[in-house]
């Protein structure tokens, strides 16, 4: 779960499911059940599942109660419908819903069938989670423009994962897509020194410098008509690149620069073909639009 806009008490909820269900999945079954004090079949079932955990404590699995009443933003994240409603859990993620499952013996089934097929350690640590598809997700969702879908990935990536280089970097250039410039930061201020030279977290750094370019809408505008007004002005050419882009306008941007380095490409010690530069390393420089960007600045340089 990201904590992006979320309520102090909404926070604390968060806080609270992470320490009780998702840290312990990591290593656990767990069987998470959603209850209340009101909820006479719910009052039924909790000998049951006790029951349950007890017998199968030694192979890893655990049990995890949420009451409703008190966790309401939790229950609406798993969108509980009806109670009793018990899922299992692991690493972070529900892997069935065990709501349906009558009697202690039909339980038990269906726990030796989710044991059968999940890479549980009982007594130690589970393996270290494939936490490449979800990467390739998270990067695939921030470009199809759902940043902040995109920075839950990350954030349960980091769930997982708190010292993965990449997922902190999606992470932060998620905020940045969101307009969280300030947050972006402090995540950035808050890595450990070890990662500050990873390529992806270099490259977060470069898209948080140029977001902090980012104007109001009017003084984009004003830019831009200063450097339609004079296409020799370079300062002008270079303040509205360096704003286009931090507005998400990259073509713009790249535009503008590639025609400043056409007309002079020397001017301010090559300060158009640096922000360009700053501009694909920010991007990805293994990204297609990175790739046919600097295809026409060789043309320029070289053809």
């Amino acid at each position: 779960m990201a904590s992006m806009g979320l309520s102090i008490d909404e926070q604390k909820a968060v806080d609270r499911f992470r320490k009780d269900v998702v840290e312990p999945s990591m290593t656990n079954l767990v069987i998470l059940d959603f209850w209340a004090e009101w909820c006479g079949p719910c009052k039924a079932l909790t000998p049951v599942l006790e029951k349950v955990a007890a017998d199968y404590a030694d192979k890893g699995v655990v049990l995890a109660k949420c009451n409703v009443d008190e966790e309401q933003f939790i229950a609406a994240q798993f969108q509980v419908r009806s109670i009793p409603t018990v899922y299992a859990m692991f690493q972070g993620q529900p892997v069935a819903d065990l709501t349906n499952a009558r009697g202690e013996s039909q339980l038990k089934g269906m726990i030796d069938q989710l044991l059968a097929k999940l890479p549980i350690q009982p007594g130690g640590g589970a393996p270290a989670p494939d936490i490449a598809p979800l990467l390739a997700m998270g990067e695939d969702v921030l470009a199809g423009g759902d940043a902040e879908r995109a920075a839950s990935i990350f954030a349960q990536i980091l769930e997982m994962a708190p010292e993965n280089a990449p997922a902190h970097a999606g992470l932060i250039r998620a905020m940045l897509a969101v307009g969280e410039v300030e947050s972006a930061q402090q995540l950035l201020d808050a890595l450990p020194p070890e990662l500050a030279g990873d390529a992806e977290i270099v490259r977060a750094k470069a898209a948080l410098e140029l977001a902090k370019d980012k104007p109001e809408d009017s003084v984009l505008a004003a830019l831009r008509l200063a450097a339609e007004a004079d296409p020799a002005d370079m300062a002008a050419q270079l303040a509205y690149s360096a704003a286009a882009f931090a507005a998400g306008n990259r073509d713009a941007a790249a535009e503008t620069l590639l025609a400043m380095i056409a007309a002079d490409r020397a001017w301010n010690e090559g300060a158009a073909r640096a922000k360009l530069l700053q501009i694909f390393e920010a991007v990805g420089l293994e990204d297609p639009w990175v790739a046919a960007m600097r295809r026409r600045l060789s043309i320029i340089l070289f053809g």
